[in-house]
């Protein structure tokens, strides 16, 4: 089975804080979300301890996509360099610098 990524363990885990409010009993919470979520009952035993110790819903962040660009060799290695050196993904650089430089989106309301 594969890993659950960011958006489905933060979904996962406010969908445990919500099952702890409804129910009493921690082993039907379990049962609840294993048949909600698809996971095994070690699994969700697991989201619904973690979720015991929130104080509040976890935000959920948007999917991440592949998106890919062409730069210049110097450009990439650069990059790669400033990541290695940092210890940080490239995708986490490219986000922060696009982040940087676009501007953020209205919301309407």
């Amino acid at each position: 089975m594969a890993r659950a990524n960011d958006a489905e363990k933060a979904e996962r885990l406010n969908h445990a804080r919500g099952l702890l409010q409804r129910f009493d009993h921690l082993p039907d919470a379990v049962d609840k979300m294993v048949r909600d979520c698809s996971v095994s009952p070690r699994q969700a035993y697991r989201y619904l301890q973690q979720a015991g110790r929130l104080k509040q819903d976890v935000p959920i962040a948007d999917r991440k996509i592949a998106f890919t660009v062409k730069l210049s060799e110097a450009l990439v290695q650069r990059l790669r360099s400033y990541a290695s050196s940092r210890s940080i993904s490239l995708s986490d650089i490219v986000s922060r610098a696009l982040e940087a430089v676009l501007p953020r989106r209205k919301k309407r309301g």
